[in-house]
C-alpha cells in the first residue's frame, strides 16, 4: 500500500486504539519499583482498579497478556485431574480448554456453534447430574472475540446456585471489562480474567486476576505447580504497594490514566455508549443485506460485531481491501470461521463519528470486493446515532 494520509483506522477488536492521554503517561521517566513512590502508585492502582470488575476483593496483576490470566485462573484453583466444565462459545473458549488439557485437567467441553453462549440450562443439568461434586469450575467467556457472542453470566452462576453445586465459576472477561457491564461480586464469580489491550485502552501486556473469597480457599490445597502466576506471593507483596518481581512500570502509569478516564465517563455511560455503537453496527449490517453471528438478541456483543459474508465471497479478501483501499485493519475470522465472516471493533476509546467512518470504509469494502448489497444500509446506523 502506498503512503496515506491521515491516521489509521485500527477497528480490530484489540488491541485498540490507545488514548494520546495514555501514551503520554506512559511515557514519564521509569521509577524504582522497589521504592516508596512506587508503592504508592501500586496501593492506588490495586484499589483503584476494583471498581472496574465490580468488586471489592483482590485484584491481582500480572506483567502478562490475558492467555497469561488464563493460566493463572487455573492453576491457582485446581490439582492434577480435576473436572472442569467449558463451553465451545468460539476460539478462544477452546484454547482455554486446549490449556487446561495441558495441565492435565479433564474438560467436560459442551459443543457448540459459535452463535451462542454458553448455555446456562445446561450448567444446570450438568451440576445437577454431579452428585459427587466431580466437577470443581465452570469456565465461561463472558465476551467470545472470536465471535461477537456475550455469554450471560448471572445466569449461569444462578444455574450454579440452583443446582446446589460447590464448583467455582471462572470467567475471561479480555474484550468485555470496561466495554460491557460486569459485576464480578453481585454475580458470584469466583475468578474474572482481564486483560489490558480492550476496554482498558492500554497496550498488551498487562493482565488481572480478580478473586473471591472463595478462590482464595481454594488456593489453599490447589496442587497445579506455579511460580510466576502464584496469588500468594502477589497478594502479601500488594499489601505495601509492591510485586514480588519486576511490574511494567509504565503500563501502571497507563493503568493509572485509563481509570481516570473511565471515572471521568461513568462506567455506567461507557457500557451505553458501547451498547449504542454496537446497535448502529448491527443496524448497519442487517442494513446492507448481511447477517451478524450472534443469533441470540440477548446476547450481543457491545465490543464488537461478527459479520458473516456470503457463500462464495472470502472474507480475508475484503479485508484485504479494506485495508489496502482505506487504511482500516478489521478483524479476522478464527478457527473454524476463518475466511467466513470479518469483525468490527467498536470497543475502547471510541466515539460516534469514528463508528461511522468506519462503516462507511466497510460499505465501500464490500463494494469494491463484489459482494452485493444494499448501499443505503450505513442510514440505518446513521439514523441510530443521531437519536439520544
Amino acid at each position: 500500500m502506498s503512503y496515506a494520509a491521515g491516521r489509521h483506522f485500527l477497528q480490530i477488536p484489540g488491541p485498540t486504539n490507545v488514548p494520546d492521554s495514555i501514551l503520554r503517561a506512559m511515557s514519564a521517566p521509569v521509577i524504582d519499583h522497589r521504592g516508596p513512590e512506587f508503592a504508592e502508585l501500586g496501593r492506588e492502582l490495586l484499589q483503584g482498579v476494583k471498581p472496574v470488575f465490580g468488586t471489592t476483593n483482590p485484584v491481582v496483576i500480572y506483567p502478562a497478556t490475558g492467555t497469561g490470566a488464563w493460566e493463572a485462573a487455573l492453576v491457582n484453583t485446581l490439582s492434577p485431574g480435576d473436572r472442569i466444565l467449558g463451553f465451545e462459545t468460539g476460539h478462544f473458549a477452546t484454547l482455554w480448554r486446549e490449556m487446561a488439557r495441558g495441565f492435565g485437567l479433564e474438560v467436560d467441553f459442551v459443543p457448540g456453534d459459535w452463535r451462542h453462549g454458553a448455555s446456562p440450562e445446561v450448567v444446570a443439568d450438568t451440576l445437577a447430574a454431579d452428585t459427587a461434586h466431580a466437577i470443581k469450575a465452570v469456565c465461561v467467556v463472558h465476551n467470545e472475540t472470536s465471535t461477537g457472542v456475550t455469554s450471560r453470566v448471572p445466569d449461569v452462576r444462578a444455574a450454579i446456585d440452583a443446582a446446589g453445586h460447590p464448583a467455582l465459576l471462572l470467567v475471561d472477561t479480555i474484550s468485555s471489562l470496561g466495554s460491557i457491564d460486569y459485576r464480578h461480586d453481585e454475580w458470584g464469580v469466583d475468578v474474572t480474567v482481564a486483560g489490558s489491550q480492550k476496554g482498558l485502552m492500554l497496550p498488551p501486556g498487562m493482565s488481572f486476576n480478580a478473586v473471591s473469597e472463595k478462590a482464595m480457599e481454594a488456593a489453599k490445597t490447589a496442587a497445579l505447580p506455579k511460580t510466576f502466576w502464584d496469588w500468594g506471593p502477589m497478594l502479601a507483596a500488594n499489601q505495601r504497594g509492591f510485586f514480588p518481581y519486576t511490574p511494567n512500570t509504565n503500563l501502571m502509569y497507563g493503568l493509572k490514566e485509563a481509570l481516570r478516564l473511565l471515572n471521568e465517563e461513568g462506567l455506567p455511560n461507557v457500557f451505553a455508549r458501547h451498547a449504542r455503537h454496537a446497535e448502529a453496527t448491527r443496524a448497519a449490517v442487517r442494513g446492507w443485506g448481511l447477517e451478524v453471528v450472534c443469533l441470540d438478541e440477548r446476547e450481543h456483543s457491545g465490543s464488537l460485531t461478527a459479520v458473516l459474508v456470503p457463500d462464495g465471497v472470502d472474507a480475508d479478501k475484503v479485508r484485504e481491501v479494506i485495508l489496502d483501499r482505506f487504511d482500516m485493519s478489521l478483524g479476522a475470522g478464527l478457527g473454524k470461521l476463518a475466511g467466513k465472516i470479518f469483525r468490527i471493533g467498536h470497543l475502547g476509546a471510541f466515539n460516534d463519528l469514528t463508528l461511522a467512518g468506519t462503516l462507511a470504509g466497510v460499505q465501500m469494502g464490500l463494494t469494491l470486493a463484489g459482494v452485493p448489497l444494499d448501499r443505503t444500509g450505513i442510514d440505518a446506523a446513521l439514523e441510530r446515532l443521531q437519536s439520544e
